[in-house]
């Protein structure tokens, strides 16, 4: 059930878009209503009254809220895609947005079909900046390994979001 809210606020009209944004994502409606719950909680009690473009604002804090959240779940990997930087482009394109989200829905997809091993690696290296060698470590494989699973990783991506570039 929406919520009823004041109108005085120009980000309350894209409840249900961050809503099934997310539901999409996260496959889970309760989660996406928690997500957009936070979000909103945030944004009115962040001082957003000079806000330009309300949408992009609320769908850039609902990520950053979700990436930490994340980052909490002792960074098991889960979205790794959300690691893919979805800021907005400095004119404050909402196509540009939409476009950042579809990818990392692609990457998210693609990155689901590898191994953990592959997906841990890259998360940690492209996301969290590990060296080779530190993943090596946290692995208990060597640093020759850990580059395989870095290229076996990147060739997957590049096959499978070779057709989905704009």
């Amino acid at each position: 059930m929406t919520p009823k809210l004041p109108r005085r606020h120009g980000f309350f009209e894209y409840y249900e878009e961050l809503v099934g944004t997310w539901t999409r994502r996260l496959r889970n409606r309760q989660q996406a209503e928690d997500l957009a719950h936070d979000t909103f909680v945030r944004v009115l009690e962040s001082n957003s009254a000079g806000v330009e473009q309300p949408r992009a604002y609320l769908h850039q804090t609902a990520r950053n809220i979700a990436v930490d959240g994340y980052r909490r779940e002792d960074r098991r990997g889960a979205m790794e895609s959300e690691a893919i930087d979805l800021s907005v482009s400095s004119s404050g394109d909402p196509e540009h947005y939409m476009q950042a989200i579809q990818l990392a829905d692609s990457i998210e997809r693609a990155l689901t079909e590898l191994p953990v091993n592959c997906r841990k690696v890259f998360v940690w290296q492209k996301i969290e900046g590990l060296t080779q060698a530190e993943i090596a470590e946290r692995l208990g494989l060597s640093k020759n390994m850990v580059e395989k699973y870095m290229i076996r990783t990147l060739r997957h991506l590049r096959d499978r979001l070779d057709g989905s570039q704009p």
